[in-house]
């Protein structure tokens, strides 16, 4: 079994956020508990209410220096140096509101000594606990991300000498992009900067740092451009120029600087919350529509030859392909490599077609799609495959549209970008729109978009 199908952790980091969140509510919880029964307290109302602001308090400030990140290939010390100091602050608070406000509010002395050191001392175990468990799994090939490295010199060198000699990152080393003649690590060499762009455009390439000297800026412009035509997350060591970037960030890796070029806002717990948002609204948006599914069905089936549903193939997150379902509009059924865009008064639609597009009824079954998790409520329409390798050629970034799992509605098509694409400027404001979409993503943007959607994004001149 290959590394890439053994990541039985591979895009869980979300999963590990969530829990992490959730056990340190238990953590400081218990530790009231087990301090009470110690000292032989009884519970009282006061204990609850200092344990409400405890939680609150230390998650607030923890959300907002960001704690619940990947600490992947991160200093443990300085977790843990964090959290303790969003711990102590949190029930510093509640310590000095004891002694100058409400004397009788926790005591005795002693109750709060333990209760803060416990805590503390809780926090601090299961995270070296939960470091040790995620070495483990990673030196054993799960939870891993291959990577290579733009540039076979002594930077570049360096980067892959230092990730490969910490298998508690998870991140497997396949090799070294270069376009000198006679790089300074030919042996690990996979060939030129051409053939990068082409391995990462094939999808089996997770990550990229490009190492390549600072006199070589031009040529790092034009990787970076390039690259916008994959999935794979870029990180450029260890400077970055001017961009148009896609959701950046820093990070380090073993000390190591590097700047996410491009890559998704949607991960760790922003994932966790995306698909609680889907599951829940497509969930009762079914429970609503099922009579009006049934009717459409049943209309579309008396009125023309073929099957009830037109499942096409597209793209999905990370450009894997998908099945997108939709009522059926027209008399053919094209998902081949020639898929004409429905035009105004399109001769192929059948009876109910126009009106099924034109009202957007026939898009009613990809809320089937979201519960199964291919697609999302709000995210860039997904674009028949033919169309998807047309464009790609032709817009920079095009690509990046697809770091986000595809959606019923977005912000393109409720601001007017939808519908046929005639000329390119259409598709390019709608990419535009996209990008800006995950760019700026929120659940509330999203809750924003499915209100407008309501209202204005059903019904468009530019729908047949």
């Amino acid at each position: 079994m290959n590394e890439r199908k053994r990541g039985i952790l591979h895009n869980n980091t979300s999963a590990i956020s969530l829990t992490q969140r959730f056990v340190d509510v238990v953590v400081i919880v218990l530790a009231l508990v087990v301090s009470l029964d110690y000292l032989g307290i009884e519970w009282q109302l006061q204990h609850s209410t200092a344990l409400a602001i405890a939680v609150f308090l230390f998650h607030f400030s923890s959300e907002v220096d960001s704690i619940y990140i990947s600490w992947r290939g991160l200093s443990l010390a300085k977790e843990l140096q964090k959290v303790m100091l969003h711990w102590f602050l949190s029930f510093a608070f509640i310590a000095l509101s004891v002694q100058f406000l409400f004397p009788e509010f926790i005591q005795p002395e002693a109750l709060q000594l333990m209760w803060f050191a416990s805590a503390g001392l809780g926090l601090s175990i299961y995270r070296v606990a939960l470091r040790l468990v995620l070495r483990i799994l990673r030196s054993h090939n799960h939870n891993t991300r291959n990577f290579v490295v733009a540039g076979a010199g002594q930077l570049g060198f360096e980067i892959a000498h230092r990730i490969s000699q910490k298998p508690s990152l998870g991140l497997k080393f396949k090799g070294f992009y270069d376009d000198a003649k006679t790089p300074m690590y030919s042996e690990h060499c996979m060939g030129t900067l051409e053939q990068l762009i082409d391995d990462c455009r094939s999808g089996n390439i997770d990550r990229v740092y490009i190492a390549l000297p600072m006199r070589a800026e031009p040529r790092i412009k034009w990787l970076i451009q390039k690259l916008a035509d994959s999935t794979a997350s870029v990180y450029l060591v260890p400077n970055v120029f001017m961009f148009n970037l896609l959701h950046a960030r820093t990070d380090t890796l073993d000390g190591i600087p590097t700047i996410s070029i491009y890559d998704t806002p949607i991960d760790g717990s922003n994932a966790v919350l995306k698909r609680i948002e889907d599951i829940v609204l497509a969930s009762v948006i079914l429970c609503l529509i099922t009579p009006v599914l049934l009717v459409i069905a049943a209309a579309v089936k008396l009125t023309s030859k073929g099957p009830v549903l037109f499942k096409q193939l597209r793209y999905g997150i990370d450009g894997k392909p998908i099945e997108v379902w939709k009522f059926r509009t027209m008399s053919v059924m094209e998902n081949g490599s020639n898929v004409q865009q429905a035009t105004k008064n399109d001769p192929r639609l059948t009876s109910i077609g126009g009106f099924l597009r034109g009202t957007s009824l026939d898009e009613l079954p990809q809320f089937f799609n979201v519960l199964n998790g291919q697609m999302s409520i709000v995210g860039p329409r997904p674009h028949a495959v033919q169309h998807n390798e047309e464009y790609r050629q032709l817009i920079d970034g095009y690509m990046l549209r697809h770091k986000v799992k595809p959606g019923i509605t977005g912000w393109a098509q409720i601001n007017g970008w939808r519908g046929e694409t005639d000329v390119l400027d259409k598709m390019e404001k709608r990419v535009e729109y996209d990008l800006d979409y995950i760019t700026n993503w929120s659940v509330w943007f999203d809750l924003k978009i499915v209100f407008k959607t309501v209202f204005k994004g059903f019904i468009n001149k530019n729908a047949y």
